[in-house]
């Protein structure tokens, strides 16, 4: 008993002295923990209006098909498709062999119907001055005169059917109608080119718009400067753009009942190319009961939203300021803001990056 009683006091002391240690651990890391700002959103009723959004598709202002306009095997392909090219630029080359002999003799039947018609015209003149002299008769000098009229309408038909077949010719060699990007070669080396079809379709990079079909109701809308474009393939500045110009085509399709709005993009945005499917969001038609405080509603940015599997939540910060989850139910969306329609009240805070949030928890 006396050595259990001397024993106790020291490991008593080591425990303590132990203890006291492990307590001050979490004040110490609590310490050095760096506090996270969080952005947040102060949730309010709005009376956003209503827009709807229309499918459309990236297109090139200035575009064009060139095709061939003579008959011939492609002998040389000079592009790819994504080559950029200058105007003038020999895109390709049809077989023009026999176009080359067909203009070579008309370049002979020309030269020998200009040596005619020289030696038609001295016979003129000597016809002529043999009149003056009263040599011939005005019947004689008549006849001269229309043989050397009909000479020089043959030479002139002539020298005619030379220059179109040397024009002719010149149609066997491709060239580009402007600058631009090659956006589609349909036709292979060896091909047989036919007049009218396709062989290369070239569009200037610098002038693209977004062309969608839009009900009649809403294209009609007076403000059209309200319009937003969304291109999702659009990284940078994003996917949202402002329109440079909107066109609203004054006819409108008696099938569909749509009329076609025609909105140009900002000069020099990377990453975007005919074909590129985008969105066109208009501000529906207001009316007096739309514009009712009771339809006020709330709206958040969609990017604030947290889905996991078929629940959907936002962080809203608590009194201590803890971001904590809470589950909500979402409405429609009109561009970068989604409706909510349960689970917030006006004045919560809610986190709009969801991962710091998370990650401050």
């Amino acid at each position: 008993m006396p050595r259990l009683s001397s024993f106790y006091p020291p490991v008593l002391a080591l425990l303590g002295c132990l203890g006291g240690s492990v307590a001050l651990l979490p004040s110490v890391q609590a310490a050095a923990a760096p506090a996270v700002e969080l952005k947040t959103l102060t949730v309010a009723p709005t009376t956003q209006a209503s827009a709807a959004g229309f499918d459309g598709v990236v297109e090139a202002v200035r575009q064009a098909v060139v095709a061939a306009q003579v008959a011939g095997n492609i002998v040389s392909l000079s592009v790819k498709v994504g080559d950029r090219v200058a105007a003038g630029q020999v895109l390709a080359r049809i077989d023009a062999r026999a176009a080359e002999q067909a203009a070579t003799a008309s370049d002979a039947q020309a030269a020998a119907a200009k040596a005619t018609l020289e030696l038609a015209s001295r016979d003129w003149d000597r016809q002529r001055q043999l009149y003056a002299q009263q040599f011939i008769s005005r019947a004689a000098l008549d006849r001269a005169e229309s043989e050397f009229k009909a000479t020089a309408a043959q030479a002139n038909a002539q020298l005619a059917q030379a220059g179109a077949a040397r024009t002719q010719s010149g149609f066997y060699v491709v060239k580009a109608p402007f600058s631009g990007v090659i956006a589609d070669v349909p036709v292979q080396l060896g091909d047989m080119a036919m007049p009218g079809r396709p062989l290369f379709t070239v569009y200037e990079p610098g002038a693209l718009r977004v062309t969608a079909a839009v009900a009649q109701t809403v294209a009609m809308h007076p403000d059209l400067a309200k319009l937003r474009l969304e291109v999702p393939g659009l990284m940078s500045p994003g996917p949202w753009v402002a329109p440079v110009r909107v066109q609203r085509l004054p006819t409108v399709d008696p099938t569909t009942l749509t009329m076609q709005i025609r909105a140009e993009l900002p000069a020099g945005l990377q990453g975007v190319s005919p074909g590129m499917f985008a969105r066109v969001w208009l501000p529906l038609p207001t009316t007096a009961s739309s514009t009712h405080a009771t339809d006020a509603r709330i709206w958040i940015p969609a990017t604030a939203v947290v889905r996991r599997a078929e629940v959907s939540g936002v962080y809203v910060l608590a009194a201590d300021g803890k971001a904590l989850l809470r589950q909500v139910r979402l409405g429609r969306s009109e561009g970068p803001q989604v409706e909510i329609l349960s689970g917030l009240t006006p004045g919560d805070k809610v986190a709009l990056e969801p991962q710091v949030a998370a990650a401050a928890r």
